[in-house]
């Protein structure tokens, strides 16, 4: 495979890998590359570690001051393209297994706490719908980008960590499930892509003992620029605006609308055919209510099949 095929290919899967790995809640991700094109068949492995802190866990709802939180994520993901009526696509799964060491001041008094476990799984379909049909290894390799159009669904199953009479989990004990349209358009070296979502929560019937829980929609914006450096090499800055999530506890509508501002950076290195690094780090510009934290992290991905 010449580099410049194999630079596509890096670029593609180390999106998905980015739309998988979200060591954060959904709603706030920063992920270039969600919708491209990948020849079809081709299988992709990922391990990436995490490291989040500032206010990460605290839930607006609970009077918590001072809150701070450290957490080191790791996550394991499986990914394939697939053909769906022709256009190319992506179907995933990703399994965290985080640390977390918590602190704050509750009704006046100093708190702290410690999780390890699973958090709960991600389940991800995209589908493009123009402009990245589905093609074998060799058609591929002499394809160029103009415009993309795509769809994606992902899902969070409520199967991590969790202990309704903590206020630190690591799992949600709840569903959510984020549908999600796309676009990307290359202009020679320099990519433009944007999407808009919106995240629809389950309800907690187990919330700090037998409360429940229940969270307004959040809608989200990205926009990325990605920068092609050389084959094999890109890097993108981006940012993401969320608004929603006033939540309320049994009845009880709390003050809590979140309307934040977050960007970050990505930088992916294709090291072979079969395997690629890739960096990133985000960040909070501005926070009206909830999580205001930084992120940095390092994912590896393995991939195979598909010809490669």
């Amino acid at each position: 495979m010449h580099d410049r095929a194999r630079y596509r290919l890096s670029s593609w899967m180390l999106g998905c890998s980015a739309a998988l790995l979200a060591l954060t809640a959904h709603a706030q991700r920063i992920e270039p590359r969600s919708y491209a094109n990948a020849p079809i068949g081709v299988n992709f492995l990922t391990v990436g570690y995490g490291y989040s802190s500032g206010n990460v866990l605290v839930d607006p709802s609970i009077p918590v001051e001072d809150a701070s939180a450290r957490v080191g994520s790791i996550v394991v993901g499986y990914g394939r393209s697939i053909s769906v009526l022709g256009q190319s696509g992506v179907v995933g799964l990703v399994v965290p297994w985080a640390t977390v060491d918590a602190q704050g001041r509750l009704e006046g008094s100093t708190r702290e706490a410690h999780r390890v476990g699973f958090g709960d799984p991600v389940f991800r379909l995209a589908v493009n719908l123009y402009g990245a049909p589905a093609m074998e290894l060799e058609e591929f390799q002499g394809w160029r980008q103009d415009t993309i159009v795509g769809v994606s669904l992902t899902a969070g199953a409520p199967w991590g960590q969790y202990d309704p009479q903590r206020l630190v989990n690591v799992g949600t004990n709840r569903w959510f499930v984020t549908p999600e349209v796309g676009a990307s358009k290359a202009f020679g070296r320099v990519t433009l892509e944007g999407a808009l979502g919106v995240t629809v929560f389950g309800d907690n019937d187990q919330y700090l003992g037998s409360s429940r829980k229940e969270q307004e929609p959040i809608v989200s914006v990205q926009l990325h620029g990605i920068f092609d450096l050389r084959p094999g090499i890109w890097l993108s800055l981006g940012g993401t605006h969320y608004t929603g999530g006033r939540t309320t506890i049994n009845g009880v509508e709390h003050d809590d609308l979140q309307q934040n501002w977050r960007w970050g950076a990505t930088l992916s290195l294709a090291v072979n055919r079969r395997n690629a690094l890739k960096l990133y780090g985000s960040s909070g510009v501005q926070t009206r209510t909830g999580t205001e934290f930084n992120t940095v992290g390092v994912a590896w991905q393995y991939r195979f099949g598909g010809g490669l």
